[in-house]
């Protein structure tokens, strides 16, 4: 059994072939790229209920100044100092950056 192409037919099937190769790459760069879109929208999500967290412990931790006075601004006065310190605090010891290493050692 002989399989005889023409030079026409191997052209062809070669375009067919760079073509689902193109359309893959472009598939999973689009992937990539949700995934990294979707990891950046979760770190931002985390942090602001660690920021929440951290400011409610040390709201908790004041509870006692606040209760003893009887004065219900202090709640105001000292939470806001709190989120703004949870805030500086999380974000001092919180990595969000995602250090990969690329392969091939391509350009970028």
């Amino acid at each position: 059994m002989t399989l005889t192409l023409s030079p026409t037919q191997i052209l062809a099937g070669l375009a067919v072939l760079f073509a689902l190769f193109t359309v893959w790459r472009f598939g999973a760069r689009k992937a990539r790229r949700a995934a990294e879109t979707a990891r950046a929208g979760a770190r931002v999500v985390s942090l602001a209920g660690r920021v929440l967290f951290t400011g409610s412990a040390f709201v908790g931790v004041q509870w006692p100044v606040i209760t003893h006075p009887g004065n219900p601004t202090l709640l105001v006065v000292l939470g806001a100092p709190d989120l703004v310190a949870a805030y500086v605090l999380t974000r001092a010891l919180t990595v969000t950056s995602l250090d990969t290493t690329r392969r091939g050692g391509g350009r970028r």
